[in-house]
């Protein structure tokens, strides 16, 4: 498997603090059957002042730490990236990173509060040649009020990336909700841990990939954690890689559960 956003690098974020955790987060992840994680720290202007060159620095010791420690982990260079102003201007300067150097970025939206003109920025990404990869939509806490917009980015051509323990109940029921209806309506292009430490956001995987292909079958969990990973690795245009299941396929019938009663379709 890949993990495409992995908070690994030691003393750079909210990610681990020393490099032990960084070692045990990374033999986790290996005995998960990860054998591929883009280290992705976030890049916060304000808060977490990271740079393309500082993180492609910091990828590089930790490779060396991982041979020493006899850890066959291999290594990529992203970033976790905030939404702000002239950041197009900021990939083409090569102040910070897109995936591996792909055309596809990790995109972080505000946690708390909807940006304003969000479609617009994202577009505005996409008309830059990049690919925007929105990161956890499922544990936004403004996707209720907003959940139309994350299909219609889709349709436009953004990425969508679910944190895999979201679909496993690891963030509670709400994010569990979105997680698994944004699976089941076919928005969904990537799985990825999104792990901070070896023991609250460990670096497990396969766990998301199994919930996914009890919901849609083992070929799209496949695409979700390799496939399509693996094509962001490669630089494919999005028309050359798998598909997404059709969008508003019909589901399952059954009782509508207590999320779905209280949230409704928006």
């Amino acid at each position: 498997m890949i993990d495409l956003h992995c908070h690994l690098l030691p003393g750079i974020d909210d990610g681990p603090l020393s490099l032990e955790v960084s070692l045990a987060m990374a033999r986790q992840a290996v005995d998960d059957g990860i054998v591929f994680t883009a280290c992705t720290p976030h890049i916060y202007p304000g808060l977490y002042e990271n740079t393309r060159a500082g993180i492609e620095a910091a990828v590089l010791e930790f490779r060396r730490e991982l041979a020493a420690a006899g850890i066959p982990l291999q290594l990529g260079v992203g970033a976790d990236v905030h939404l702000a102003p002239e950041l197009a201007g900021a990939v083409r300067a090569g102040r910070v990173p897109t995936l591996c150097g792909s055309r596809y970025l990790l995109l972080e939206p505000p946690h708390h509060v909807a940006p304003p003109r969000f479609a617009e920025s994202v577009f505005g990404l996409m008309t830059a040649g990049l690919v925007p990869v929105i990161t956890h939509p499922e544990r936004l806490t403004w996707i209720e009020n907003h959940y139309a917009v994350f299909g219609d980015l889709v349709k436009q051509g953004a990425w969508m990336q679910l944190t895999a323990g979201s679909l496993t109940g690891r963030f509670g029921r709400r994010p569990q909700y979105w997680a698994e209806r944004m699976l089941d309506e076919g928005l969904v292009h990537i799985l990825a841990t999104d792990s901070h430490h070896c023991d609250k956001r460990p670096p497990l995987l396969a766990e998301g990939r199994e919930a996914a292909a009890r919901r849609l079958g083992a070929a799209e969990a496949e695409h979700l954690v390799e496939t399509r990973p693996q094509a962001i690795l490669d630089d494919l245009p999005p028309a050359a890689v798998p598909p997404l299941p059709d969008v508003g396929a019909p589901k399952k019938a059954g009782k509508p559960g207590f999320w779905h009663r209280l949230f409704g379709n928006p």
